[in-house]
Parts: structure tokens; sequence; C-alpha cells
């Protein structure tokens, strides 16, 4: 059976595209998409939904949050951007979560769907090959792109918030949608977490487009193997002399910060399972002919096992300290995200594979694969399953302009009506739509 819920799918598509292009167009990076949430938690209120924001739903501890300068601009650029100004108001300073709960007439389990909704920090590719160079909807913010695919999921969301709305008579049981700010680094979901907004959830539904399925028409049931990660920011601190004059008086920070990366990228992989390392920025200095006080490097390490992970940032601890001791500069070492590992309950999954074969546009189905990656519904997922209940993450295949979070991606808007009718399929297969 085709889930069109009675709307004529050339419209839905349209509207969906339409969302999905202008938050392409306004991107912003985690703990800043103001504009974002804000005209989300319009829509939502508009919709019929009790909605909840900033605060009362992602708590103080944000880790890897933007300075106050950045946040200021944040906010500023987002109401010159159309922002919905009551609601910006209370999603300043990053607090930029929203949870919106819509309630059945009948008692019933209450299904939770996350989606999240910030992008990447990178340059968007202008060459006129590009997708969204060619049809007008390339980032205008500088630096910041939906280069993963977040702006698709919450296109995704919002469609099936309309046809929530639009069924709320026959609707058991609660839903409750969750919009979730800063995935990338792994900082929103645990700090939304221990806001409560999972608490009492029976089952949880995500997706993510593109990842282990690049072609349109291809559905993973459930993710398995969604890789715990620990994120870093690693600031030395050295002593400035003149290069020429002194140089033995000086302490370099930015040599502490090349033994660092060097080595950091050496550490041994384990055997038990699958490791990452990267370090992605490295900077530092203040002029050409001074030694360097100052070098700050961000990396992150991955595992399939949080033993592992533990093992891996036992030898970052010790990699970082070293590269201190040689230089003779000091080190601080700070947490700017991570995430525990998870796996789909495998019976939601069988679940979510049986309501994709009746999808319109799915062409293949494919019961499970490992995600290779890290993803904080991880966080969402842990919370739920640990309190007895299911979690899934399915993966909605795209053709892609490019990898995920390279400057020429972007995804095939023809995914996202597909995705919005796994969504609304499940939830009938659960009993919660009529």
């Amino acid at each position: 059976m085709t889930v069109t819920e009675g709307r004529n799918r050339t419209e839905v598509v349209q509207a969906m595209t339409a969302d999905r292009r202008d938050f392409h167009q306004h991107a912003e990076p985690g703990w800043c998409e103001v504009r974002t949430a804000s005209l989300v938690a319009r829509r939502l209120a508009d919709l019929g939904f009790t909605v909840r924001v900033g605060r009362d739903v992602v708590a103080p501890s944000r880790p890897g949050l933007p300075s106050q300068d950045e946040l200021d601009a944040a906010f500023q650029r987002a109401l010159e951007q159309g922002a919905d100004l009551e609601y910006a108001e209370l999603l300043r300073d990053g607090f930029t979560g929203v949870v919106a709960t819509l309630t059945g007439r009948r008692p019933g389990p209450t299904i939770a769907l996350r989606f999240d909704i910030d992008a990447n920090y990178g340059d968007e590719s202008s060459d006129p090959a590009h997708t969204a160079q060619t049809h007008g909807y390339r980032s205008v913010n500088g630096g910041v792109h939906h280069s993963c695919g977040h702006d698709a999921h919450t296109a995704i969301g919002l469609a099936v918030a309309r046809d929530l709305a639009a069924a709320v008579d026959s609707l058991v049981g609660e839903v409750r949608l969750i919009f979730q700010p800063a995935e990338e680094g792994l900082r929103g979901g645990p700090a939304m977490v221990a806001a409560g907004v999972i608490d009492g959830v029976d089952v949880l539904l995500g997706c993510h487009i593109g990842v282990q399925a690049r072609t349109t028409g291809e559905v993973i049931a459930g993710y398995r193997r969604i890789l715990a990660s620990h994120k870093f920011d690693v600031h030395f601190l050295g002593r400035n002399s003149h290069a020429g004059i002194s140089p033995h008086e000086g302490r370099n920070a930015i040599q502490a910060a090349a033994i660092a990366v060097e080595n950091l990228l050496a550490i041994s992989r384990h055997g038990d399972g699958e490791t990452r390392v990267n370090v992605g920025t490295i900077r530092g200095g203040e002029t050409r002919n001074a030694v360097p006080a100052k070098a700050v490097l961000c990396g992150e390490v991955r595992a399939d096992d949080n033993v592992i992970l533990g093992y891996l940032r036992d030898r970052v601890d010790d990699v970082v300290r070293g590269a201190a001791a040689v230089a003779d500069v000091d080190v601080q070492v700070e947490v700017a995200g991570g995430a525990e590992g998870a796996d789909s309950t495998e019976q939601l999954a069988a679940m979510v594979a049986q309501v994709a074969g009746r999808v319109e546009g799915v062409t293949v189905v494919r019961q499970s694969a490992d995600f290779k990656a890290s993803d904080d519904m991880s966080s969402f997922m842990n919370a739920v399953q640990r309190s007895g209940g299911q979690a899934v993450y399915f993966g909605l295949g795209s053709d892609l302009g490019d990898v995920h979070h390279a400057p020429f991606f972007d995804i095939d808007d023809d995914a996202l009506v597909i995705g919005r009718d796994i969504f609304l399929g499940c939830l009938r297969e659960l009993g919660t739509l009529a």
C-alpha cells in the first residue's frame, strides 16, 4: 500500500522540497540554529502541537558551545533572515532545541521521532555543476553548509507533522517530535536526553539520508554499530620570544601541536573492533618572526565498543601530554562532545523493512548495515532501550552530489517523500495512526 495520506503527492513533494532548500540556503551550525528552530517551532505551534523550546528541552551543560560573540552574531543573522522573533528569544545563546507533542483522544504508547537540524562548518561549492548553485539555494551563510543532509531530515519532520495534525482525531497515544541541534560533534543529543525529553518514550524512530545508501529508493531498515566517539580540543600554551635574537628563550606551542598530530594519527588501532582517529583542525602562532606561544588542535576518536573507545581516549591523553613535555609547554584538554555506540532494535527494524517495502519509490530494502560513523541519535536510542523500549535508526537512500561533509554534497529531493511515508507507515503499523 502506498502511503499518501489523502494529499496530492505532487504538492507534498513540492512543499518538502521548498522547505529543504530554504533550510539549506540558510544553513546554521550547531547551537546557532535560531532561524531553523524558531521557524520549526512556529510551524508546529500553528499546526496545534504543544511546543517546548530552549531551556525547557536542552540541559545547561552543552559541550562545544561557540563563543558568546558567535552566538550573538548567529542570533542577529537569524533575525535578518526571517526567524520568528517570539521563539528566537527563547532559543538564543545556544538553547536551540524544539520538542512538539500531539496527544490522541485514546490512550496508547508514546512514540518519539527525532530529526537533527544543524549544518556543518565548511564552504559549499560555487561550481555551476553543483545542484544548489544551479538552482539558487546554495548557502548564503559563508563557511556553513548543509553537507550532511540534516536539512532533509528537518523537512521530513515538518511533513510528518502536517499529516499528524490532519489526523489528530484518529490519533492513539502520544507522538513526540524532537528537533535536535548540534548533532555534528555529538553535542545536542546528550544535552536533550539530560533535559528529559526522551523520558517515557516507548518507541523511538529516526533516519539518516545517504549513509551507506547512496541511491534514491534504497532503504536500510536499521543501522547497527553506530560508533561511539569522543571529541576533544587540545590547547598548548608556550612562551613567545624573538625567533632570531632569543629563540632559546621561547617555548614553541606549534612544535608541540605538530608532534601531537603526527603521533595521534599513529595511535595503534585496536584488534578487537573498528577504530577511527582524526585531527580535523590545527591553528596557532601569532606572527612569522616570533616563537609561537599558542596552538590548538581539534580531534576525535571513534570505536564500535565503549571499552575500545576508553583505550583510544587514554592513548590520546598520553600523546598530547607527551608532546607538551617534549616541547616544554603547558597543555589543557577539553571535551568537545561525544556519545556511546548503539544498535537498532532488531524487531523494530524488521517492522521498518515491512513498511518500506510498501512505500512508493522504494526499490531496495536492506535489513541492516554498519553505520561506520558516529551520531548522537545513539544517546536517545540508548536511553529508550535501557528503559525497556525499542529504537531504530533507518537509512534513507539518496543520490548524492558528493560524499558527506564535502563541498559538492547535496541530496535528491525525490527521497524526501519516501522518508515521510516510511515514518507515517511505521506510525500506522504501531497503531498510533488509524
